[in-house]
């Protein structure tokens, strides 16, 4: 079902670039996981989970970013920022989709 992913994080990132952000990678890819978008948002460095259900009726795209999942895009994350010269101000993001909703923008998604 990549197809499905790969057409939910194109939705995604043209949300956000109409919201001001610049896209810096796409589907960054370590031996942690893979981060969906990196974004420029000012000064800051956006780490952007993009999560995409048919439904919200069985918990919804906001519910599968379990702890375990948080913990796999910290280290993604931190892996990222260890190959950069100058670590920027950073967070967490996710643009949730489900059904035929408008994308959902949640800001600092996880505290660090």
């Amino acid at each position: 079902m990549k197809t499905k992913g790969d057409a939910a994080e194109r939705v995604a990132e043209a949300y956000l670039v109409k919201q001001g952000l610049k896209v810096v990678a796409r589907n960054w890819r370590c031996r942690h996981g893979e981060l969906d978008l990196i974004c420029r948002d000012g000064a800051a460095l956006v780490f952007v989970e993009v999560r995409s259900r048919a439904s919200s009726q069985f918990g919804g795209a906001a519910d599968s970013i379990t702890p375990h999942k948080q913990a796999r895009l910290i280290a993604a994350a931190q892996l990222y920022l260890s190959g950069l010269g100058r670590v920027p101000p950073c967070r967490f993001d996710a643009v949730l989709l489900e059904g035929d909703a408008p994308p959902r923008w949640l800001k600092n998604i996880i505290e660090l």
